[in-house]
Parts: C-alpha cells; structure tokens; sequence
C-alpha cells in the first residue's frame, strides 16, 4: 500500500495507547524490556513510529512505568518523531490491563478509533497498522493481526514441577488456531466498556472485548511484527533492522 492510497491526516480519527511499563524480566536484568536498545535506538521509539507511520494515526499514548514518565518523555523528546503526530505520556499501572485503561482514560475526544500495541513489538510495518484500522473503519469492533502456526499445537495437563513431562490431553486442529500480534484495533466505546465492565484475568484486550460477547476477527499479521521478549528475539530484531537499513539505504 503506497502512501497515497493512505488516509490524509486531515481524516485521521485514530489513537494508539502504548503500554510500556514492565519491566521484560525474560530478558534479563538491566532496564525496562521497552527501554532496551535495538539498533542502537530504545525499542519503546521504533515501536512509537511504527504506530505513528499510519497517516491514520493522528496520537500516540505511551503508558510509562508509574515513577517514569518523565524519563519516557524525555527519551521521546530526544528522537526524532513525524510532527504530523502528536504525543503524550501517562504514568501506567500495577498490570497492563491497569495501564491500557489509564492510556484510554487520557485520550481526548474525537479519536472513535483506538490501537492498543505492544511496546515489544518494535518492527510491526505500516501496511499492518493500516489493515487493522480499516477493519475498524468497515464496522469490527474489535481488530486483530494473526499468523498461521507452523507448529503442531499440544494441549497439556500442566506439571506441578516446572520441567517435569507433562501429559498430553489433546492436540487441537491446527488450521483454526491463530497466533495474535498488534495493533489490535477497536472501536473507543467498545474497549472502554470492555475495560469497564471485564475484571478478570486477560492476555489481551481483544479477549476483554470476547467476554462482551461481540466479535472479534482476524486480518493477516506479518512476521516482522513478533514479540522481543528473549535474548534470541533481540538479535532476531537486530537483523530484521540491519536488513532494512540495507534495503531502504540509510
């Protein structure tokens, strides 16, 4: 999709809410996983301007740990960011779902649209942004980017040890199960009734807008747009990086 046939900013009615504030012990220890340099730039600010590449999106909220927002906001004013968008920083929560709500509750009218994306997820690419906001646009409540599996699928009986065999109990049909990415998108009302009305336990906001009972659907993600959440991963995100300097020369 070419920059042309993107919406003008003059028509952009969406938001992205950035949760950033975990602390990525997979990775290990030292800073913040979204704080963590990839390419020699915090993954938090290739992760902003992927959201922001979408002529679509007109702001971006990053959720910053409760005692570092002024840090986050300094990190962003160092960088440089498309000044078509705006940007605004909030201090999170004790969970993700504590902070996606407080990234909903700063956003100012007039933005019907609203992506939720992973802070760890830094090279999503624009095309996949623009395809969830315009399943939004065409009535989804609710948008999500998933992937076919490549792998055989198990389901478990957990063990009580961690590393101890597990039983078996069924292998679910691989060819309707989806491995979901961001941006997940919505429509604003339906996400803050979500984050309204469902307290449980969730892995995503998608799932939230499940238990109101409306429907969720699928557009193709891309295999760029996979999680930093273990050592390997980051150099897996340092090559990706390195490959598209070399192909977009700079």
């Amino acid at each position: 999709m070419s920059d042309d046939s993107r919406p003008s900013p003059s028509a952009a009615r969406t938001a992205a809410v950035i949760p950033a504030a975990g602390r990525g012990v997979r990775l290990g220890p030292g800073a913040p996983k979204a704080l963590r340099a990839l390419g020699g730039t915090p993954m938090l600010i290739h992760a902003v301007r992927a959201m922001a590449a979408s002529r679509a999106v007109s702001l971006v909220v990053v959720v910053a740990p409760p005692d570092g927002a002024a840090e986050v906001r300094s990190l962003l004013d160092a960088h440089a960011l498309p000044e078509r968008t705006d940007f605004l920083v909030v201090p999170g929560g004790q969970t993700r779902q504590e902070s996606v709500k407080l990234g909903l509750d700063a956003l100012p009218p007039g933005h019907d649209i609203v992506l939720v994306h992973d802070a760890a997820r830094p090279l999503v690419p624009v095309d996949t942004v623009d395809a969830v906001i315009e399943a939004v646009r065409d009535g989804a409540p609710a948008v999500v980017p998933a992937l076919p599996l490549a792998d055989t699928v198990k389901q478990v009986e957990p063990a009580g040890t961690p590393g101890e065999p597990e039983p078996v109990v069924a292998t679910p049909e691989r060819a309707r199960l989806r491995a979901v990415q961001t941006p997940q998108g919505f429509d604003r009302a339906t996400l803050v009734r979500a984050h309204e009305t469902v307290t449980g336990d969730v892995t995503d906001d998608a799932g939230m807008v499940e238990q109101l009972g409306l429907t969720v659907v699928a557009v193709p993600g891309h295999e760029e747009a996979f999680k930093v959440t273990r050592p390997l991963d980051l150099v897996l995100a340092e090559a990706v990086l390195a490959r598209r300097r070399l192909n977009d020369g700079f």
